[in-house]
């Protein structure tokens, strides 16, 4: 059998086929996590501190002990912040991903997002040799999307069990902690795609699963198909920023919290624009993330990033760190994933889990960035 590195041996693991706690009453402390995010400012009570604010379980705070948020009705405690390795094989080669996973992990970092598609898998090929270099399986969470290898495409059974066989093999691992659907697939029946998870689950291959890219219809009928007995998803990875709002929260945040899931936000600098790394259009050439950027180049864009500027100012941090902390301090169930070509690009990520906003500054943050990003946009 795989052996799996749990961060709480004591706590729980959700069974594949049981019904799901989501469908039983919750306790009034569940309750209140699990309100769902209104379009606009919602009202603020107090601002909400990192280090208290669990997903569904408790968080490990202390002096010697990194912070952490529980994935859903899952044992994987990770870091508030997902290193994604989009980049990794792309824009940056082995050594300098490597130097990067080494920064995050010495700043108490242990969730590392990949694909099976990032440089046509190269991302998890340097991903498994840094797991396997540094001996850093059994304290990592590994997440991975299938479905958009040229190799594997799609969702069907067949595709699925090969995908996960290939990330296995690159990864250099026997289990993957968080499996991601990265696209839905309309001419695949979703009751294919879930039962072919299950067997995954069954063999020990796959140890929980989520979803990427999903509309809040699929993933109603994913949750009615899990409470037949396939497995749920636990967390859906999302475009979602300070800049780019109204997508998630008109349709997809009443389900994800009625579900109880974890909420992923990729693309959470709108690709380095709340890092205030582009502040004109001469700044905005000569990569396609830089055109990405370019779209927030506009009086709206920039009112958000004066603001985040501000309070970045007042905290004494990256403007990064802030729009971090804005996603954290929003909601104890958002774990944001943003990658790093930069080592010292990732000590302004993981410095996010340490701020606490104040009220009136996550009210200023919620107004001026009330106004809807860009209604479409590139899918990660």
């Amino acid at each position: 059998m795989p052996r799996y590195a749990a961060p709480q041996p004591s706590a729980p693991r959700s069974a594949p086929h049981a019904l799901h706690k989501s469908l039983l009453p919750r306790s009034p402390r569940e309750s209140r996590v699990a309100q769902p995010l209104s379009v606009g400012p919602p009202p603020i009570s107090a601002p909400v501190p990192v280090q208290s604010v669990p997903a569904t379980g408790p968080v490990e705070t202390g002096r010697d002990t990194p912070v952490r948020r529980r994935i859903a009705d899952t044992d994987l405690l990770v870091h508030p912040l997902a290193l994604g390795g989009s980049v990794f094989g792309w824009t940056i080669d082995g050594s300098a991903a490597m130097r990067v996973l080494d920064r995050h992990r010495d700043l108490g970092g242990n969730f590392v997002d990949t694909a099976d598609s990032y440089a046509a898998g190269r991302s998890e090929v340097i991903i498994g040799s840094w797991l396997r270099s540094r001996g850093a399986r059994d304290d990592t969470v590994i997440a991975t999307k299938i479905g958009r290898n040229r190799d594997h495409p799609g969702l069907s059974a067949a595709s699925i069990t090969g995908a996960v066989q290939a990330s296995l093999e690159r990864l250099g691992t026997d289990h993957i902690d968080l499996l991601y659907f990265h696209l839905d697939d309309p001419d695949v029946p979703l009751e294919e795609s879930l039962g072919a998870v299950d067997a995954l689950i069954r063999r020990g291959q796959v140890r929980y699963l989520a979803a990427s890219n999903f509309t809040a219809e699929r993933l109603m009928e994913a949750r009615v198909l899990s409470a037949n007995g396939l497995p749920r998803f636990v967390a859906l990875e999302t475009h979602y920023n300070l800049v780019h709002r109204e997508p998630f929260e008109s349709s997809l945040a009443l389900p994800t919290h009625a579900q109880g899931m974890a909420v992923l936000p990729y693309f959470a600098l709108a690709h380095g624009f709340l890092a205030g790394r582009y502040r004109t259009r001469a700044d905005a050439t000569g990569t396609a993330r830089a055109g990405r950027a370019a779209a927030y180049l506009n009086r709206n864009g920039l009112r958000v990033l004066g603001v985040v500027d501000r309070i970045a100012v007042d905290h004494g941090v990256p403007p990064a760190t802030i729009a971090l902390a804005w996603l954290l301090a929003r909601d104890g169930t958002f774990v944001p994933v943003a990658g790093a070509s930069l080592p010292e690009q990732v000590d302004a990520l993981v410095a996010a889990a340490g701020i606490r906003l104040g009220r009136g500054e996550m009210v200023e943050l919620d107004r001026v960035s009330v106004a809807p990003g860009p209604a479409t946009g590139p899918r990660r």
